[in-house]
């Protein structure tokens, strides 16, 4: 595939002396363990540990980038520098930035790893903008990746980081010690409460719109986020799922039967009985 241009990303670069150890204290992403030239998925909790912020943490020198959505970059320098308070360091916006996917090694390329996890080359160039190419393909990988991006798949304050796959694909750190948020997700993972899930929904015709509910015998158990002709993602409940599953029972997208997988690289399995504390 060719080079494609991302729209409407932003950037924000955190810089100074302490740029990384204010960063660390904040947020989910592990620093200590974040490489030159990677790419790593990362959020800023609410103290209720759902995702506040969501974004793509590079290294930028010695500064650390947060590449993120336009229609939350400014909220989250507002809330970067309520947290500054006297820290040395400084906070700076792109937006809109020009970021770039490339589906092979490339000079100045982060690989992003989400998609490694999922044995999937694909490298994020930041400055640099690429023809507006290939969008729909980059999308159709992302779905088949199962790779969750906030307002398509989910919205901002309602999704805890278990329901996107954060604590699989390298974004939540359980070692570091404390950050905002914290508490809430080393509980649920210590716990095993996490019963939301990302799945890759298929289907043998179209699928409906992002936001029609799946259903089991009438019940809702989530909702379609993105979609693109008969492959999508979706949070659903995964206990319900797989009560469905071992019970033979048809899974609805509107009207539509669909199958639902989840992501090969995660190692997860649906339930096959509902935990009788979840019900």
């Amino acid at each position: 595939m060719q080079p494609i241009a991302l729209a409407d990303r932003a950037v924000v670069t955190v810089s100074g002396q302490d740029a990384q150890d204010f960063l660390q204290a904040l947020i989910t992403t592990d620093l200590d363990q974040l490489e030159d030239g990677e790419a790593r998925p990362g959020a800023l909790l609410t103290p209720q540990g759902k995702i506040l912020f969501d974004f793509i943490v590079t290294r930028d020198g010695s500064a650390i980038r947060l590449e993120t959505g336009v229609d939350q970059a400014e909220a989250l320098v507002k809330r970067l520098t309520m947290y500054k308070l006297r820290a040395p360091i400084s906070l700076a916006l792109t937006t809109p930035a020009a970021v770039s996917i490339h589906f092979e090694e490339t000079a100045g390329g982060y690989r992003d790893a989400r998609f490694a996890k999922a044995d999937q080359a694909v490298y994020r160039v930041y400055g640099q903008q690429a023809a507006a190419t290939g969008g729909e393909d980059y999308e159709r990988l992302r779905i088949a990746s199962g790779i969750a991006v906030s307002g398509a798949d989910y919205a901002l304050q309602d999704a805890f980081p278990h329901d996107v796959l954060m604590d699989k694909n390298g974004a939540l750190s359980f070692k570091k010690g404390c950050y905002v948020g914290q508490e809430v997700v080393s509980r649920m993972q210590h716990r095993g409460t996490a019963r939301k899930r990302i799945v890759i929904v298929s289907a043998d015709t179209a699928l409906p719109a992002t936001g029609t509910p799946l259903t089991v015998k009438g019940r809702a158990i989530g909702a379609l986020g993105s979609v693109i002709g008969r492959s999508a993602l979706a949070i659903v409940r995964i206990d319900k799922a797989g009560e469905a599953l071992a019970a033979g029972e048809p899974i609805l997208a509107g009207d539509v039967p669909v199958a639902l997988a989840l992501p090969a690289w995660t190692g997860l399995e649906f339930p096959a009985e509902a935990d009788e504390a979840s019900a």
